[in-house]
């Protein structure tokens, strides 16, 4: 069996049409989606094109997915307990608006949808064995840990659980490490990548690979700059044409590593 695993969509849809041409040529049998499909600037149209897959397709849910289901539950309680923040904290006004404009688009069609994914998955898989897939660590969607943090903090967490790898993602960045006697693969992220562009994922079975998929990004960039997402500019700008290096990337979250 060989899987692919989607991680940190974030509603580039154009992204995502661009990896599923990829997998149909690479003779995938299943897609696991790793969480973070949304929010972003096409979150309707990339979930349906996830949901409209005619390959089997697993879903586990990330901080975004909760944030936004929160989002939905606080229009009808009148408070938001959940802010899929590192700190659990309310962050600023502009996330709170992404949040509400991508609960806009998505009540009342995808509530349910959103609300049945798990928090893991398990799968075996050919050639590497047991495979566990989480959004960031087994216990947490929002934990921090990258390829740098040290591997005695990340031992308590990952040697228990007693599979042959574990893959995550999180802090859209690739990585394939040892952590004692458990690998542990980040997909990086598909549509908001830390690093050179294009679109990160994986191709699972027999072995690993780290797959970076090219695609259009100026017409990329132009299909997201005429959405009415409320930062459209700034993701085209900053999350498709140039984003963020890892280097910078690496220093913003060794400050938050291993904090829930």
């Amino acid at each position: 069996m060989r899987v692919a695993a989607l991680y940190d969509i974030h509603g580039n849809l154009p992204a995502l049409e661009a990896v599923l041409q990829d997998i149909r040529q690479a003779n995938v049998d299943q897609i696991v989606v790793g969480g973070d499909v949304v929010p972003g600037p096409m979150p309707s149209e990339t979930l349906r094109r996830l949901l409209d897959l005619d390959l089997p397709t697993h879903f586990i849910h990330g901080n975004g997915e909760l944030a936004i289901l929160a989002q939905m539950e606080g229009a009808r309680t009148g408070s938001v307990t959940y802010w899929g923040t590192t700190s659990g904290a309310r962050p600023p006004e502009s996330i709170v608006e992404i949040y509400r404009w991508t609960t806009a688009q998505l009540q009342p069609e995808f509530e349910p949808v959103l609300a049945r994914w798990p928090k893991t998955l398990q799968l075996e898989i050919d050639g590497l064995g047991q495979v566990l897939f989480c959004h960031s660590t087994p216990r947490s969607e929002t934990e921090v840990f990258t390829r740098l943090t040290a591997e005695d903090r990340l031992l308590p967490l990952f040697e228990p659980l007693q599979v042959a790898a574990v893959v995550c993602g999180h802090t859209h960045m690739q990585f394939d490490r040892m952590i004692g006697r458990t690998r542990v693969i980040n997909a990086g992220s598909l549509g908001m990548p830390f690093g050179e562009p294009g679109a990160y994922w994986l191709l699972l079975g027999p072995d690993v690979q780290l797959r970076h998929t090219p695609y259009d990004l100026a017409k990329a960039a132009e299909r997201i700059r005429v959405t009415n997402y409320p930062e459209a500019q700034d993701f085209a700008s900053h999350n498709v044409l140039q984003p963020p290096s890892e280097k910078e990337m690496l220093e913003v979250f060794a400050k938050a590593e291993l904090q829930t």
